[in-house]
């Protein structure tokens, strides 16, 4: 799917690189061996990709190293579309958007790889019985999966009364939000 949006396989590869590791450095020739890519061709495509914004760089012991731009004007969107894309779960998405209204479905701790209070957040007309019944069917890397369950009318509240744990959620850069039926509401938030 990457590869019809994007022209070059190299640049696939190294767009999934850095966007799923945003928080490290790497050089040409480890690039070269960690994606089995021709140099001149991850030369080029990091050259590409730096004069995009996307990428810095910076020089230590007499190395150039390539590293995330973070600020990036769409950085967060292609990160979404990389994890969504390198996602295994997207079974687990289809299962759960059958078991009712989902107007919003947000992953995070277990999906993303970090610490969080809750690995999934379903908003919406389901049944928390046939959820918990999914997710303890797909446990996510041997780890059952923790969720959150609540009806359209609850979250917007508790997104209106700046709920703490509502609004990190929405506010994180770093989850995939799988269903969203509610932009405007959450653009307000992030706002």
């Amino acid at each position: 799917m990457l590869k019809a949006l994007f022209s070059s396989k190299t640049r696939v590869k190294l767009l999934g690189t850095f966007l799923m590791n945003p928080d490290q450095e790497y050089f040409i020739r480890e690039l070269t061996r960690k994606l089995d890519e021709q140099i001149n061709s991850i030369r080029r495509e990091l050259d590409n990709l730096r004069k995009i914004g996307l990428l810095k760089t910076r020089t230590r012991n007499r190395k150039k190293y390539f590293y995330t731009n973070k600020e990036f004007a769409i950085f967060n969107e292609l990160r979404d579309m990389f994890l969504k894309a390198s996602n295994n779960d997207s079974e687990l998405i289809r299962q759960i958007t059958r078991l009712g209204e989902v107007d919003l479905l947000i992953l995070t701790g277990v999906f993303v790889g970090k610490e969080a209070a809750v690995d999934l957040l379903a908003v919406g007309e389901l049944d928390s019985e046939k959820l918990r019944k999914v997710l303890s069917e797909n446990p996510k890397d041997g780890k059952e999966i923790r969720f959150t369950a609540m009806n359209k009318r609850d979250f917007l509240y508790r997104l209106e009364c700046k709920d703490k744990f509502i609004h990190d959620l929405v506010t994180d850069d770093k989850v995939i939000v799988a269903v969203n039926k509610l932009k405007k509401e959450l653009e307000k938030e992030r706002a």
